[in-house]
């Protein structure tokens, strides 16, 4: 058996199951990124992890359908200056069931300071959505 054939063996294996496990996220502040994702998304954070010898924390948010995004931190992160248009993760996208509920959070985000840098509107592909400013310049989506 050649290394091609593992390759093979192993997608034929997962690929009917396959499924986003979970998105990651490094900021500067834990606990503010864990209070925004349960504070107006509904998350529900574990208890959280501290690894001792390399001071790395994180938490684990999981919310209502299954869906989970770990949020972490450690010494030494470069923060660098996020544009909005750039390559890379554009935003992370949360579903919020109705119009009228895209409408009340992003109105919530704004009156609270967040940055709406879009919306919330019907864009050209049909969605209907708002596009915030969030945890240290990470995009978030609001859609129904």
């Amino acid at each position: 058996m050649t290394t091609d054939d593992c390759w093979t063996i192993k997608f034929q294996f997962v690929g009917g199951n396959m499924r986003v496990e979970h998105v990651a996220l490094y900021v500067n502040d834990l606990k503010a990124a864990r209070d925004f994702f349960t504070d107006y998304l509904g998350g529900h954070p574990n208890d959280g992890y501290h690894n001792e010898t390399t001071d790395f924390r994180s938490y684990f948010i999981s919310f209502d359908d299954g869906a989970r995004l770990e949020i972490m931190t450690k010494p030494g992160l470069a923060d660098m200056e996020k544009q909005i248009n750039r390559t890379g993760y554009a935003h992370v996208a949360f579903s919020v069931g109705s119009k009228e509920q895209v409408d009340e959070l992003t109105a919530r985000l704004r009156a609270d300071g967040f940055s709406v840098i879009s919306g919330p509107r019907t864009t050209g592909d049909g969605y209907y959505e708002s596009c915030i400013v969030a945890i240290e310049g990470n995009l978030i989506e609001i859609t129904v």
